[in-house]
């Protein structure tokens, strides 16, 4: 089964085939069997490469290799079509190929009643597809293929309900803030190809460790080259300045936020530098840059997802900000940290929002039965006490919400805890503070949502409480299974000071080598003592938030009128959508304006209209001689022969 790697990404591929060319003659029941059964197909087969893989001393140090055919060759210039599917790429293949096939299947139920099932289907493998390409690609350029398709597709998805403004201008907004990002990553390419003649990974792996390079030796140019390529991820991650795009995605269906949320798209950024850590690794001035860009992300997302009342919008931001934790990760070396925490937040942010889609789904019927049309479903003003009416959509939603608090055992707390220690133990201690004052926010805001979503009385109408039930077993069966990983997934990466296997850092250690200058500090009651601290921070912010929305009290007004200027920047998220607006789009459109309408439609068209003008005006001077009198054509003749006499003789 070794040579079969590429039929990983392309059973998504025929399943984008098949619904996409015949989805409209199919039945429903059809569709959604092609589009799960594909992603299914490649996770089992992934399962056995994984398997065999492991078996095999060559393959498990060096990966499965399948070159599917010289691609580009031009000179130096030499690209083949190439997966290559290795310790680090499997392991996130199997996650993206099992989250993506429990998010295909509550898919099913959750999309049932809408139009363009087909569609809908179709963009979805084909999403899947390009987010494998871009895993297992053996080259820079092939995963820039992924890249790209993983970019059109989020524009396809985000802007599903196209018939809304909304959903329109959020799949363009993400599209084009991805290029700017997208800019960088083409420019780090070049420069790349340009420093090792290669952007095979391997190729550039082995000629840094057969030049011996070292951070103290390398050029600025591999600093260079490592800054645009974090250019690019911040754009596809959504950090800061180039986050904006995230929220505004949740625009489309809720399904399709737990794809690019959790398993596909916004892991693309983070997993591309865990895959060149041994570039990474020779630039410190980089690392530092990802360090304090991550940590701040981390920070400023948690404080807007405090205040915000869209239980999608909470999560998006909540995404923002643990994806800011990945990078805090990075930034400090700590690149398995990393990894792991791409894991264990596909599992819980995955169930967070699907659990919010079956909440979604549940207040739409109930507004649909109590004949109510302007009410939002997404507004956890109006929810309250589904815990009655949803108890499976309960516990595995609060099993995440526990999970990305960081209480153990659940899997955010291991993940996330040895993000912060590794932070602290790299002497980067203001960024341990800041991940740890998020990790306070984190936990208050994630049970502000549980409590106002489903504890405490519904603040509905009794015709709407009568219509609220439990979303349909398609749907609860895919948030069993996640949360079940959201406790367990955590339990690949134990701490040390546990004296038990870490087997994800055991795992990927031969990806991760450490070539150079990043140390950690072994200390065991300090590692003891910060994890405590880490729990004591998150049993803060759940008592916090039960102080504030855990029964019938006025706190939460009487705390945003005292604090009303802040509340109000939180709640219009720092205004920096408006920034942008002013300085950024404002003036863009104003320059474009400029050239439609004085460089284009008065110098190029007057140019253009000028010329026709002239030319038909010499035409008619001309005219009056060519037309057919003979009378004329011999007065003419007469009058050149007479110019003729009288400047000759």
């Amino acid at each position: 089964m070794t040579g079969y790697v590429w039929l990983i990404p392309v059973f998504p591929l025929i399943g984008f085939l098949i619904n996409g060319l015949f989805g409209r003659k199919l039945p429903r029941k059809a569709i959604g069997i092609i589009g799960s059964g594909a992603i299914l197909l490649s996770f089992l087969l992934a399962c056995v490469l994984f398997v065999q893989m492991n078996g095999s001393a060559e393959f498990s140090e060096h990966g499965i290799r399948n070159v599917l055919f010289p691609w580009i060759s031009y000179g130096d210039f030499n690209v083949n079509f190439a997966y290559l599917f290795d310790r680090l790429s499997g392991s996130m293949t199997l996650m993206v190929a099992g989250v993506s096939f429990l998010i295909h299947v509550y898919s099913i139920g959750y999309m049932a009643e809408e139009d363009g099932y087909w569609r809908y289907f179709a963009y979805l493998n084909l999403f899947v597809f390009m987010m494998l390409t871009l895993v297992l690609a053996d080259n820079l350029l092939l995963m820039f293929v992924g890249w790209e398709g993983v970019g059109l597709c989020s524009y396809l998805l985000i802007g599903f309900y196209y018939t809304t403004k909304v959903a329109s201008d959020a799949g363009k907004k993400a599209f084009i803030v991805n290029r700017v990002g997208d800019f960088g990553f083409i420019l780090g390419m070049f420069l790349i190809f340009t420093l090792f003649g290669s952007l095979e990974f391997t190729k550039i792996r082995e000629a840094i460790v057969s030049a011996g390079l070292k951070p103290e030796h390398t050029l600025g140019l591999i600093t260079l080259a490592t800054i645009l390529l974090f250019v690019g991820a911040t754009g596809k991650s959504a950090q800061i300045p180039l986050y904006i795009w995230l929220p505004d995605a949740m625009a489309g269906p809720t399904p399709v936020s737990a794809l690019i949320h959790a398993a596909t798209m916004v892991t693309s950024g983070v997993y591309m530098i865990v895959k060149l850590n041994f570039l990474f690794q020779l630039a410190p001035i980089t690392l530092l840059t990802i360090a304090w860009v991550g940590g701040l992300t981390a920070l400023f997302a948690a404080t807007i997802g405090t205040v915000q009342n869209d239980i999608k919008k909470v999560l998006a931001y909540s995404t923002v900000s643990q994806l800011g934790y990945m990078f805090l990760a990075l930034g400090v070396g700590a690149f398995i940290a990393g990894f792991f925490h791409i894991l264990t937040h596909a599992f819980f942010k995955a169930l967070l929002f699907l659990g919010s889609g079956s909440v979604i789904h549940a207040m739409h019927h109930a507004f649909h039965h109590a004949g109510i049309h302007d009410k939002d479903p997404q507004d956890i003003r109006n929810m309250g006490g589904l815990k009655k009416y949803m108890p499976k959509t309960y516990w595995t939603f609060l099993i995440a919400t526990l999970a990305i608090a960081g209480f153990p055992p659940f899997a955010g707390f291991f993940s996330k805890d040895e993000i912060l220690w590794k932070a602290f133990a790299s002497n980067h201690k203001i960024l341990w503070g800041i991940g740890a004052f998020a990790a306070v926010l984190t936990s208050f805001y994630m049970f502000r949502l549980v409590y106002l979503t489903f504890l405490g009385d519904f603040r509905g109408t009794k015709n709407e409480e009568e219509a609220l039930h439990e979303s349909p077993s398609v749907m609860t069966v895919p948030l069993m299974a996640l949360a079940f990983l959201s406790v367990v997934g955590g339990w690949l990466g134990f701490p040390h000071i546990f004296h038990l296997p870490n087997l994800l850092e055991h795992y990927l250690e031969p990806m991760v080598e450490n070539i150079g200058h990043i140390h950690f500090m072994h200390n065991v009651s300090m590692e003891w003592t910060l994890m405590f601290v880490s729990v004591g921070l998150a049993i803060i912010g759940w008592l916090f938030a039960k102080f504030l929305y855990g029964r019938k009290t006025d706190a939460p007004e009487k705390l945003a009128n005292t604090f009303n200027y802040f509340y109000k920047i939180l709640l219009n998220k720092y205004y920096v959508d408006e920034i942008y607006f002013a300085l950024v789009v404002t003036p863009v459109r104003k320059i474009g304006e400029f050239c439609w309408l004085f460089i284009d439609t008065v110098i190029i068209d007057g140019a253009v209209n000028l010329s026709a003008y002239l030319a038909r005006c010499v035409g008619k001077i001309y005219s009056l001689y060519q037309n057919g009198a003979v009378k004329v054509y011999a007065l003419t003749m007469l009058a050149g022969i007479l110019i003729l006499f009288w400047i000759f003789l």
